[in-house]
C-alpha cells in the first residue's frame, strides 16, 4: 500500500496564525465558508441574515439577506416599511428570486468544480499508476505466461520492422538529397 502524501483532516489548535500569508489565506477560505453557510441558512429557512467581517488588514466584508441594511434596521428596531407600500414587497420578491437563482448557479458551479477536482484526482492516479508500472519490455520473463510471451515476440517483431522501414526511408532521403561536395578556394 502506498504511503499517504497528506495528513488529511486534522484538528487544528485554535490560535492566531503567525505567518501573514497563511493568515490571509485562512481568512479568505473561512469567510467564504461562513458566507456559504449563511446562504444555505437563508435558502433552507428563509431567515434574515447579516454578517460583517473585518479582514486582518482592516478591510470590511459583509453578507446580508435580504440586505445588510434591512437586517441591521430590523435588529435596531428601525422598521422603515410602510404598511400600504406594495413597492417594497415587489422589490423584495424580485430580490429573493434573484438570490435563489444566484444560489442555484453557485451550487451548480460548486458541483462542477467538485466533479473537475475528482476527475483531476483520477487522472493523477492513473498517471501515477502508469509511471510506477514497468513497461512491457521491462517485465521479468519468469512473470509472463506463454501467450504473453508470444504477444511480446510479435510486438518486438513489429517494432523491428517499423524501425527498419523508418531507417531505410531516412537513408534513402538522405542519399537523394546529398549534393556533390563544394570546395572553397583561398586566394
Amino acid at each position: 500500500m502506498a504511503a499517504k502524501k497528506t495528513r488529511g483532516r486534522q484538528k487544528i489548535e485554535m490560535k492566531k496564525i503567525e505567518n501573514e500569508n497563511d493568515r490571509m489565506i485562512a481568512f479568505s477560505k473561512r469567510r467564504s465558508g461562513i458566507y456559504k453557510k449563511a446562504s444555505e441558512l437563508v435558502t433552507l429557512t428563509g431567515a434574515e441574515v447579516g454578517i460583517v467581517v473585518f479582514s486582518p488588514s482592516a478591510k470590511p466584508f459583509s453578507f446580508g439577506h435580504p440586505s445588510l441594511e434591512a437586517v441591521a434596521n430590523r435588529f435596531l428596531g428601525l422598521n422603515q416599511e410602510h404598511p400600504n407600500d406594495n413597492t417594497h414587497l415587489l422589490v423584495e420578491a424580485h430580490r429573493r428570486v434573484r438570490i435563489s437563482e444566484l444560489n442555484q448557479q453557485h451550487n451548480e458551479l460548486l458541483r462542477q468544480l467538485d466533479e473537475e477536482n475528482a476527475r483531476e484526482k483520477i487522472l493523477k492516479q492513473n498517471r501515477k499508476g502508469k509511471e510506477t508500472q514497468p513497461h512491457w519490455w521491462e517485465t521479468p520473463v519468469n512473470e509472463i505466461n506463454h501467450q504473453e510471451l508470444l504477444q511480446m515476440d510479435a510486438a518486438v517483431d513489429d517494432l523491428h520492422k517499423t524501425f527498419l522501414a523508418k531507417l531505410n526511408e531516412k537513408t534513402a532521403a538522405a542519399s537523394s538529397s546529398m549534393a556533390p561536395p563544394m570546395y572553397f578556394h583561398h586566394k
